[in-house]
């Protein structure tokens, strides 16, 4: 759908609005961890199927045998300078975490935060781009709530429904899963990138169209081998969501760093050693709990830490389904799925960098 017109005078520089943009601006989580585990309570429902305890990327309540309702919110400053595009992008990724559980989106509010004395014009672009996303993914936007704030910050909080019984956890990781990835990485270091003008914008159209494409066909696939075991990247990189899955399922995640997809300019930016501050959070985040090889590329390893902005699914595939769930991924149009490692039982470390 077409954009709504702004006149030149009314606009502003959505990036000059925010000190980090999209899931880098995320609380490190060790700190977040910290702060939440003082006031986490125990669960006193047994239809609470998954909250916050195991670092789920939504929670779940069964409402009958047969549906579960998923709830979950998203919202980040701009990542890109387009009000349209900045508007796709973080609904695209609030939606994302129903897909990584498995589910069908069905309903959302927006979330939006944006400075009084600026072009309206601009908040109905931003708004715009969220309710075509939406649209695209069969999400009813029901309303919202929009308060004046110095930067802008949009996203969505989103309601979807699954079969109880059919929920793709973060804690079901088993000793022989394949490991695939669906979407390619470096989104943070290419952003970083552009705005230190290291790279034009049309160097990393790959980056933004990625940003903007909906994991509904990967989830679909997910389903259809009904898959138990899954989560997106986004703010806590590769690794960091990583290591929340292999601690909530108790094993070990091997990942081959020479199998990681990435995009046309990750490894050119990174080489620069344009790194966002948010990788290096990560890195501590996972802490001791990761062994890298020596052989590892240092680039390779940083993109592994990379903070995402709505990212690709990573999937736990039963290792008699990984071949095929490849092949309907790429028969799909899902280009740069790979295979990038697999779960061993539980070692010292909870995850392990090779070549």
């Amino acid at each position: 759908m077409d954009k709504i017109t702004n006149n030149k005078e009314e606009q502003i520089e959505l990036l000059s609005c925010a000190l980090e943009g999209g899931c880098s601006a995320k609380i490190p989580p060790d700190l977040l961890e910290k702060t939440l585990a003082p006031i986490m309570q125990t669960k006193v429902d047994s239809n609470l199927l998954s909250d916050v305890d195991i670092g789920d990327d939504a929670g779940v309540y069964k409402i009958s045998d047969d549906n579960a309702l998923i709830f979950t919110v998203d919202y980040f400053p701009p990542v890109i300078a387009d009000p349209y595009g900045f508007g796709q992008i973080a609904a695209c990724n609030s939606i994302s975490d129903v897909y990584a559980m498995g589910g069908e989106p069905r309903l959302a509010l927006n979330i939006t935060m944006f400075p009084k004395d600026d072009s309206l014009n601009i908040l109905a672009n931003i708004l715009k781009g969220g309710q075509d996303k939406a649209t695209e993914a069969g999400v009813l936007v029901i309303g919202g709530h929009t308060i004046t704030d110095t930067t802008v910050k949009y996203g969505m909080a989103v309601i979807g429904f699954a079969n109880p019984n059919k929920i793709t956890t973060n804690s079901a990781a088993k000793e022989g899963d394949i490991i695939i990835l669906t979407k390619a990485l470096g989104t943070g270091s290419c952003l970083a990138a552009m705005r230190q003008g290291l790279v034009k914008d049309a160097d990393i159209e790959d980056v933004f169209e990625s940003m903007k494409t909906l994991n509904k066909k990967a989830c679909a696939i997910m389903n259809k081998y009904d898959v138990k075991c899954a989560t997106d990247i986004t703010g806590f990189g590769l690794m960091g969501h990583a290591y929340k899955m292999a601690k909530a399922s108790n094993v070990s995640i091997e990942i081959n760093s020479s199998a990681l997809p990435m995009f046309n300019k990750s490894y050119e930016v990174l080489d620069m050693a344009c790194i966002p501050g948010a990788a290096f959070t990560n890195m501590r985040y996972v802490g001791d709990n990761i062994l890298v090889d020596d052989d590892v590329d240092y680039n390779l390893k940083m993109l592994s830490f990379d903070p995402q902005t709505a990212g690709g699914l990573f999937i736990c595939a039963d290792k008699n389904n990984a071949e095929n769930i490849l092949a309907d991924l790429w028969r799909d149009g899902i280009e740069c799925a790979s295979i990038i490692g697999k779960v061993n039982k539980k070692e010292k470390e909870y995850l392990h960098l090779i070549k």
